[in-house]
């Protein structure tokens, strides 16, 4: 076996070796060689000419770009679907694909509920949803139908996201 000495000696020789060879190559080289070449250069940068029109058309797509991202983003409307009512309990399926599918769910107040989150996408973001307005943190199994029941006392709004806080939704909980 290598001693350990004698591994740092060898690593510290083989740079101390490279540096001196990397310098002896700068300096053999003469300040002529360094200096770009004689070719003419007056300008590095050419004005193009582009035609009215190519302008105002990528104009006119980029404002479109950005009306359509603002209107994704904060001008649709949540998809809602209220609980159906089955045996005394609220119940809805939430599909968990990219997001909440519906990202929305309207209950009432005072009664159980029961939301069965069916997980279709694989990315570690949503293999945990948390409703931290009810102390709620469960796993949700890939493929498969995972049911989260609890009773809202009070109306209102509450939160409910996954792991990463990156996807979120809402439960509208009426009187």
């Amino acid at each position: 076996m290598f001693n350990q000495k004698f591994i740092i000696g060898s690593m510290a020789g083989m740079g101390f070796f490279l540096g001196i060879n990397s310098t002896q190559v700068v300096a053999q080289m003469t300040h002529e060689e360094m200096l770009p070449s004689n070719t003419e250069q007056k300008n590095q940068f050419q004005k193009v000419e582009q035609p009215l029109w190519l302008k105002g058309a990528v104009t006119v797509g980029g404002l479109g770009l950005i009306g359509l991202e603002l209107w994704w983003f904060l001008g649709s409307k949540p998809r809602s679907q209220k609980a159906e009512t089955k045996q005394g309990i609220q119940e809805v399926t939430i599909t968990v694909d990219g997001g909440y599918e519906p990202n929305q769910v309207v209950v009432n107040a005072g009664q159980p509920v029961r939301l069965n989150f069916y997980r279709k996408d694989p990315s570690s973001c949503l293999e945990e949803v948390r409703l931290p307005d009810f102390r709620i943190a469960q796993e949700l199994t890939l493929n498969r139908v995972t049911s989260i029941e609890f009773t809202p006392d009070k109306p209102g709004i509450y939160p409910f996201n996954c792991g990463m806080n990156m996807f979120r939704g809402v439960i509208e909980v009426k009187a």
